[in-house]
């Protein structure tokens, strides 16, 4: 996948006086009296703004917020805490700069924030006389924002069609070259473990990894669709029976390619779905009327880990049981150390597995975690993002 990265052009001084516009991805939750509960995104674009500063640029930062009114300015839209936060993490003053569209003042050296990129009017819909003004604004437009790149918006997408040069920040490059790693050229024996709720969000994700991994784990309310789809009973959990042929079809398609998708062999079970709900171990062939399964038992676990342990590349996506509660918690404790102790190349991404990452204190074990919920799970559909696809055309002029 070739597309310029703005690390390659300030190694070589091409921002050196240059105006640079960074597309970063700042949309950090917030309490109800606005402060910042989270910061991860703010500090994982501050690599970029320092390489631009670094590089002698003049710095322009802007990002969304929330669901604003295009046209509709209100304070709680604003990026003003984020600046405050900037400012903290850069150890420099970052003024928020308001109606920056006709014009910005930056001197090269200094970095300004723009204020929320979505209240302007055509963002969303990818205005091109609104990418036309924002193109003029700058000399290299850089996108490091991956949690947007599934979106064609007027900052991640009409910016980069009309900027002098469109290029790759830091961040974007790096998600770019993992996704590459995991899925495009894999060590095999490739493993993807997508668990959720429900078969119909993630039906085209399995049906397109079903072609290309070696082994296919479903967890959660997926993987009770499954159970059912393999003939073994299931009582009253969460499952879409609608969708059981089309589970059969991702097992054939994989059976086809002498792959498989490891249907548990035993199950945690209650009677209720709470935290103090007491837990059951069974086997999956004797699941009662009346239980509920919440996890996969420890010697499905096991079997999972150790075909995770044996795998070149993990692609995963969703913890396997309701792993917030403890005693339902086993089954994703055991795939996430498995992860951690496998020589595999390993790509992380969705909110529920960060938070399970997080709990289970695996950051540094797994090889790339990536930020971009959405945009990760198109990439895993096989879909090519419109802020990647427009990157790679300007960049083969």
């Amino acid at each position: 996948m070739h597309i310029l990265r703005f690390s390659d052009l300030c190694a070589q001084g091409q921002a050196r006086g240059q105006r640079v516009f960074i597309r970063a991805d700042l949309n950090v939750p917030q309490d109800d009296a606005g402060r910042i509960t989270e910061d991860t995104r703010i500090r994982a674009s501050v690599p970029c703004i320092q390489m631009a500063l670094e590089a002698g640029a003049a710095v322009m930062v802007t990002s969304h917020l929330g669901r604003p009114t295009e046209g509709e300015f209100k304070p709680e839209d604003s990026l003003a805490p984020v600046a405050q936060r900037l400012s903290e993490l850069l150890g420099r003053e970052v003024p928020l700069v308001a109606d920056w569209v006709d014009g910005v003042q930056v001197q090269p050296g200094q970095v300004v924030l723009l204020e929320n990129c979505r209240v302007n009017k055509g963002e969303k819909k990818n205005n091109p006389e609104l990418a036309k003004k924002m193109a003029q604004l700058c000399d290299i437009y850089v996108n490091d924002a991956f949690g947007t790149a599934h979106r064609a918006e007027g900052t991640t997408y009409g910016i980069a069609e009309y900027a002098k040069v469109a290029c790759a920040g830091p961040l974007l490059a790096a998600e770019i070259d993992a996704i590459q790693t995991a899925l495009a050229n894999p060590k095999r024996p490739l493993v993807a473990i997508v668990a959720g709720s429900k078969v119909s969000t993630k039906l085209t994700i399995l049906q397109s990894l079903s072609k290309n991994v070696d082994g296919l784990v479903v967890g959660g309310g997926i993987a009770n669709t499954f159970m059912l789809a393999a003939g073994l009973p299931i009582g009253k959990s969460l499952a879409e029976p609608d969708l059981v042929n089309e589970a059969k079809a991702v097992i054939a398609a994989m059976a086809a390619r002498g792959a498989e998708v490891p249907i548990p062999t035993d199950v945690v079970v209650a009677k209720a779905f709470a935290a103090d709900a007491p837990a059951t171990v069974k086997k999956a062939s004797e699941v009662a009327e009346d239980d509920l399964i919440l996890d996969i038992g420890p010697e499905t676990a096991a079997q999972l880990a150790a075909q995770l342990k044996a795998a070149g590349t993990i692609v995963w996506n969703g913890p396997v049981g309701v792993f917030e509660f403890d005693q339902f918690a086993g089954g994703t404790k055991a795939i996430a150390q498995a992860i951690a102790e496998s020589s595999a190349f390993s790509i992380a991404g969705g909110g529920d597995t960060l938070a399970a990452i997080a709990k289970y204190g695996i950051e540094k074990d797994v090889g790339y975690i990536s930020t971009g919920g959405g945009a990760f799970l198109e990439v895993l559909e096989g879909k090519t993002l419109p802020a990647i696809e427009i990157l790679q055309k300007r960049a083969a002029g």
